[in-house]
């Protein structure tokens, strides 16, 4: 007897900044295998998809900044869960101008990160569907992420809950 799993949703962030050499882009590692993704996780009861994406940023990479409320594409993979089945997950990508990148955040000691063009990301990136989308901004030289930077620059930094226990030691 076999079940035959639904896709589930995810959130995720395209972390980036503008440089005098163009569009960076912010990826991280995946916990298990230390390919480069971009920070993701569940959407989270009580936070809208933009809040919940924007914790897993804080959490996954340490940065913090202001985020569309407009996705920039999805991408779908396959996640093997802790039980031992895998179901599809189904990304949405929403852009992140980031403000500030924290010296310490909860995952640090558990991803490296690296700062690169679009170009290069979408070299490194896991999934096909990611490398797709950072591909497609890659031949427009990021316009469409430098435009938004200015529509998101006086946006307010999206809410993030505070870790309790980083409160604390505060």
């Amino acid at each position: 007897m076999f079940f035959k799993a639904r896709s589930v949703q995810q959130v995720a962030v395209l972390p980036f900044v503008i440089t005098e050499d163009g569009v960076k882009i912010l990826l991280i590692t995946t916990l298990d295998r230390g390919e480069w993704i971009v920070p993701k996780g569940w959407p989270e009861s009580g936070l809208s998809l933009v809040s919940a994406a924007a914790a897993e940023a804080g959490e996954e990479a340490g940065v913090i900044g202001a985020v569309d409320e407009t996705p920039l594409g999805t991408y779908s993979y396959r996640k093997r869960m802790d039980a031992g089945y895998a179901v599809r997950c189904h990304v949405f990508v929403y852009p992140m101008l980031v403000r500030e990148h924290r010296l310490d955040w909860p995952e640090q000691d558990a991803r490296r990160f690296k700062w690169c063009s679009l170009e290069k990301a979408s070299k490194l990136a896991r999934e096909p569907e990611l490398r797709r989308i950072f591909s497609t901004f890659a031949n427009d030289a990021g316009a469409p992420l430098t435009t938004l930077a200015s529509d998101l620059e006086d946006a307010p930094i999206a809410s993030t809950p505070v870790d309790e226990s980083q409160a604390a030691a505060a």
